[in-house]
Formats: C-alpha cells, structure tokens, sequence
C-alpha cells in the first residue's frame, strides 16, 4: 500500500509499464474482458485515445442542451413527487441517461429501457459472491450481461444498416481502424461500452450527492453558490435561455466546490495494479505478482499536503493549485479516467437548476459513509426536495 504522491507517481506514471491493472476475473467477465481499464499496450494507448477524443471539452460542450434536460426532467419528477427519495439512487439514473447520451446520442426508448432495465442487474451482481447457482445475484447479472450484448448489436446492426455516421461514442468505436486497417469487433466494441458506462454511473452518482450534503451542511457556501448562479440565471433571461459552455467555465467558486467535494469524499479511493516483474522501489522490493494500491484518498487527507483535511474548504483551490501528485480524484497516469470533464459537467448543470429553481432538505440527522463500494453519505441522503414558488413555509 502507497501512501505517498511520489510512490504514487513511480506506479502510475513515471514506471507504469512495471504494473499492470489488475480486477477479480469475476469482474472483468461481468464488464468484458476488452474494456479498455483492463489493458495496457497499444490496444489501450489506440482506445483511449479515442474514447478521450469522445469525451473531450470541444464534444462535450454539444451536449449541454440535453444534459439541461436530463437534469430539468429528474429535478421536476422529484420535487412533483413530494416524496423522501433516495439521492444516490437517482443520481444514478441522472448519470446512466447523461452515459446513454454520450455514447449514443439521441437512443431510441425502447432501447433505452432495455438497456437500463438490463444494466441494473448487472450492477446489483457485480460485487455479489462470484458463484453461478441459478438465482443467485451472481447469475442473474451474467444472464443479464448476454442480454446486454444482444441489445447492444441490434443497435450496431442497425446503425450499419441505416449507414448513420454519428459523432458519438458508438460511431467513434464502429468506424475505428488500426494501422492495418483493422476495425474493433462487436465484442470489443460491446464490452466497452458497458466499461464507459460503468465507470460512469456510481462515481459521477456518488460525487454529486455527496456535493449536496457539504452544500446542504454548510448554509453560507449553499447562500455563495446561489449568488454566483443566480447571476447566470438573470443573464440567461430568467433561466428561458440554455446555458452556455462560456457559461460553465464562470462558475469559479461551484467548480472549487467540485474540487473540494473530490478531494474530501475521494470517490476512487485507491486502484490496484500488479507487479509483473520484481520492482524495487527506496529500498523495498516488490515481489512480481504482488498487488499494489495507491492510496488517494490517504493522500487527500494528509495535513501536509491539504490543511486542516477534515474540513470542507472551497477556497484552498483559489489561488494555489495543489502539489504535484497530491491531488489525484480521477486517478493519474495512462489510466486516468478520461470522462472527468462529462462528470463535473453533469454536476455543474444540475447544480445549476438545483439551485436557481428549487429548494431541498436532507431528511434524517443519520450522518457517516456507507460502501456500495463507492463511499456515498448513510441511506444514499435522504432528501426532499420543492420547486421554489412552491417550498414549504
């Protein structure tokens, strides 16, 4: 276990090629074995630049209007409700539609339900005992995953047929070549879809409840943030206009509590590599074979590198960026999540409509973590939540 930026850096970066990614074979069969965080070498260097390229601010900024929407639609359902939802829970349904948008575009509904419907189960199976008793969670989300890649080739059948050239994910993946002119299988292209939208959903989910429970703790930060919105709500014509890309990149003091609420939850925690010959590393070996875990979240909160680690402070990203290697959320090196900017996107977008149009309230006084195995505040924050001309007295 690493508990240094510099250890960290030695792993991710500068001797990356010394460790490989490594899973339990459970999940990699769960995901696909093709996605793209199970690999290294050129298959993954070719992968990840494309999926970058799909997930980079100059594609991301055309999907501002429907992200809005997204966001609009699952804030109006919960406030309509009148109902104590889970927030964690529905934030995973806000970023499994934003997911579906990036890699599909605009999905026929039918497909979406079935994907959703198929998705679900294989996220409830993903850290159940590895077992294929029928019936068994395990088994279930196996089943569900063949299911998944039987959906997802109707839709790539049909795609071919219609001879669409979308810019999205899936047609970034569909018209890839290599340098001989090869172009990535079903399989290939399937199991990295599910990979994106697994690494989208629960840690973009997490992330954003956790940034309404320190906003919702802290009142004078909720009141500054409302300020800072309330401006590009009056500049859009009271809310009638769409926001704007130029728009998001103003909301200076809502993007250090994103960062903040990074640091402070650190969502990834740690990633596991192996060695796959003996390193030594200041004197101590690792033996090939040996797991290895850096440590993020030990790096977050160290004293030494972020005062005062156990509070929730905004403004120690104002002025001075963090030191190199000590502020890690996306992890660091050739495995960095490459959809970070899409995740405080969404957050920025929502955060945005939250503020200026409704009002909410945690239920509950029932404070701690829980592991899911993503950290997420207890009961995924109970929360209530009102349109603004019609909030409680």
């Amino acid at each position: 276990m690493l508990a240094s930026p510099e250890a960290a850096r030695f792993v991710l970066v500068t001797h990356a090629h010394l460790f490989k990614p490594t899973y339990p074979k459970s999940k990699e069969m769960m995901i696909g074995p093709w996605a793209l965080f199970f690999h290294q070498g050129e298959y993954h260097t070719r992968l990840r630049k494309l999926v970058q390229y799909s997930l980079a601010p100059d594609t991301i900024r055309k999907l501002i209007p429907d992200i809005e929407h997204i966001a609009l639609s699952a804030l109006d359902s919960w406030a309509a409700s009148g109902q104590v939802i889970n927030t964690f829970y529905e934030m995973k349904k806000f970023s499994f539609d934003v997911g579906i948008l990036s890699i599909f575009g605009h999905l026929d509904g039918g497909y979406k339900e079935k994907l959703e419907e198929n998705y679900r189960i294989v996220d409830k199976g993903y850290n159940s005992f590895p077992t294929k008793i029928p019936g068994s969670a395990h088994h279930k989300a196996l089943q569900a995953r063949k299911r998944l890649n039987q959906i997802l080739s109707e839709i790539i059948r049909e795609r071919k047929e219609k001879r669409l050239v979308e810019k999205d994910l899936l047609g970034h993946l569909l018209n890839f070549k290599d340098e001989k002119g090869e172009t990535l299988t079903e399989d290939q292209i399937a199991d990295n879809i599910i990979g994106i939208l697994f690494a989208a959903q629960d840690t973009t989910a997490s992330f954003i409840t956790w940034i309404l429970k320190f906003l919702h703790d802290d009142p004078k930060l909720l009141e500054a943030v409302k300020a800072e919105q309330k401006a590009i709500y009056e500049s859009n014509n009271g809310g009638k206009e769409r926001l704007t890309w130029a728009q998001t990149r103003k909301m200076t003091l809502t993007y250090r509590v994103l960062l903040e609420g990074l640091r402070m939850a650190s969502i990834i925690s740690f990633t596991f590599r192996e060695a796959v010959v003996d390193v030594e590393y200041k004197g101590y070996l690792i033996p090939k074979g040996w797991k290895v875990m850096p440590l993020f979240r030990n790096i977050h909160h160290n004293p030494e590198f972020f005062s005062d680690p156990h509070d929730f402070d905004p403004s120690r990203f104002e002025q001075v960026a963090p030191k190199p290697n000590t502020f890690m959320p996306f992890g660091n090196g050739v495995h960095a999540c490459p959809g970070n900017e899409l995740a405080k996107l969404e957050a920025l977008i929502l955060i945005h409509h939250l503020v200026t149009k409704f009002r909410w309230e945690v239920v509950g006084s029932e404070s701690g973590i829980q592991y899911g195995p993503f950290p997420v505040p207890q009961q995924g924050l109970p929360a209530r939540f009102w349109k603004q001309s019609s909030c409680p007295s």
